[in-house]
Formats: C-alpha cells, structure tokens, sequence
C-alpha cells in the first residue's frame, strides 16, 4: 500500500533526494510526459503515475493517464502545484512516476558486443548522454563504478531521453567489472587523453569492455593498468581533451559502424 496522500507525496520528495533510500526500495522517480510514456512503451515495472489536476497541457495529461490505466497502472491526481514542488526541472512538469529501478546484474550482460564502463563519472549530463548514445549505436549495457552518479537520480533520467529503459544498466565495483569480462575473454579498454591506440584501429567487431574516466581527472594509472591495452581519440585542433559524453558516443558509433560494414546492414535514421 502507497498510503494517504501526503504519505506519497513526502515518499515521492525522499525518493527524488536520497539516493540511498531509492536504492533500499528499488524505486525511482521518473519526470514529464515523455519520461513517462517511454516507461509505458518500454513495460517498465510502474507503480503509480502522478497527474497535475490542473495541468495545462490537459489532454496530453488525460490520454497519458487513459494509456497507464490500461496497462493497470494506478493514476493519482494532485492538486495544482503539488507536482510542481516535487519535481527537480525549474519548469513544473504535469505528470511524474514512481517506476521500480530496471537495474541489471553483471551475469545479465550479453558477452558480445560493446559495454562502457563510467568510472567516477560524476556529472549527470555526461552520465546520461553515454547511456543515451550506447542505446543508439546499439551498445550491450552501461556499467557505472566508484563513485559514479547515481543512473537513477532525476537529473541523469532526464539527460537519457528514456534510453535508459532500453538497454541493461549496472551498477557494481570496478574490479569485479574487469575480472568478470577478463574470465570471458572479452577485451579491456582504458581511454586516455594521449599516448593510446587510436579508437578507429581498434578491432571492435570483437565484444570490447571500453572504460570512460572522470571528467576533470581521467582514469588513474591503476585503472589504466587494469585494462589490456588504452585507446585515444585522436584530434587535431588545439583542445585537450573532449567532454566525456563526446569520446564514449564517439567511440560507442565507431564500435556500430565497425559491426555495420561487416553485417552490411544500412544505419537507420537518427532523426
């Protein structure tokens, strides 16, 4: 039982700002309609949808909560401004949910393939655009290690656009990570901002453990070491080194075009 009102509301508000309880109870919160309606089309495991009662844009509120209806989801309406001061966006959104964590384990992850490994990646934005560009160039899963950004706090959902209901996500130690790929055979790659393979010579038809490092720092020579072998982005201008959403999306699409020419499979659009 979700209890009174304000009992859901107040879990509601804890579940959007303490990450340690959506991880005892296996619970996020989804926000806006289009987060909503890709949990719907993805059967994601929901359990309760929140509408605002006076939401302006009404008829897209009433055909979300018609559809969640039918898929034996429970619909709440709240009172006007209720959502709006639960929701992280400054903009308030008309509609939210409370969605069980779709978080997959290590055994779960299809051995072929490309997997990225985030380690110590801390920014919501990047987080989300690598889990949004893997589900794109067709990766096998996402892993976050260390200290990385919780893949379930509102900000990061927002920043996938709904991909990370598409493909398996994990969360685990970044020993066990490379241990479990090394038992399967599976090549380990440290990205670096110099000095590495270029990404555009890797064999990447084969399955390919690619580890992302932190933001401002990197990976460390520890976890450099761990992995088989480093690969860089080559460049030719004068930055230093790319934003950590840019180098995993552009090594997750090097990885799909590599597989493309092979299979001989035309790409499908992107927009």
């Amino acid at each position: 039982m979700l209890g009174s009102t304000h009992q859901r509301v107040r879990r509601l508000r804890r579940l959007i700002q303490k990450r340690s309880l959506r991880r005892t109870e296996g619970v996020c919160v989804i926000e806006g309609p289009d987060l909503v309606e890709a949990a719907l089309d993805a059967h994601v495991e929901i359990e309760a949808v929140y509408v605002d009662a006076d939401s302006l844009d009404l008829a897209r509120v009433e055909a979300l909560s018609t559809r969640a209806t039918r898929q034996g989801v429970r619909v709440f309406s709240l009172a006007s401004g209720v959502l709006g001061k639960l929701a992280d966006t400054q903009t308030p959104q008309p509609v939210l949910a409370s969605v069980r964590i779709p978080l997959s384990e290590l055994d779960q992850i299809p051995r072929d393939g490309l997997v990225l490994v985030l380690h110590e990646v801390r920014d919501p934005g990047n987080a989300g655009t690598i889990v949004r560009s893997a589900d794109a160039a067709g990766a096998a899963a996402v892993i976050f290690t260390g200290t990385s950004v919780d893949p379930f706090n509102a900000k990061t959902l927002r920043a996938t656009a709904g991909s990370i209901f598409h493909l398996p996500v994990v969360v685990a130690d970044f020993d066990v990570v490379l241990e479990h790929f090394a038992n399967l055979g599976v090549q380990t790659l440290a990205t670096v901002v110099r000095d590495g393979t270029s990404h555009r010579e890797v064999d990447f038809t084969r399955p390919a453990v690619v580890v992302i490092g932190n933001e401002a720092e990197g990976l460390g020579a520890s976890e450099v070491a761990r992995c088989d072998r480093s690969i860089t982005i080559s460049m030719t201008g004068h930055s230093e080194s790319l934003n950590a959403g840019v180098a995993a999306s552009l090594i997750a699409f090097e990885a799909m075009w590599q597989r493309q020419d092979i299979q001989s499979i035309a790409p499908s659009p992107s927009l």
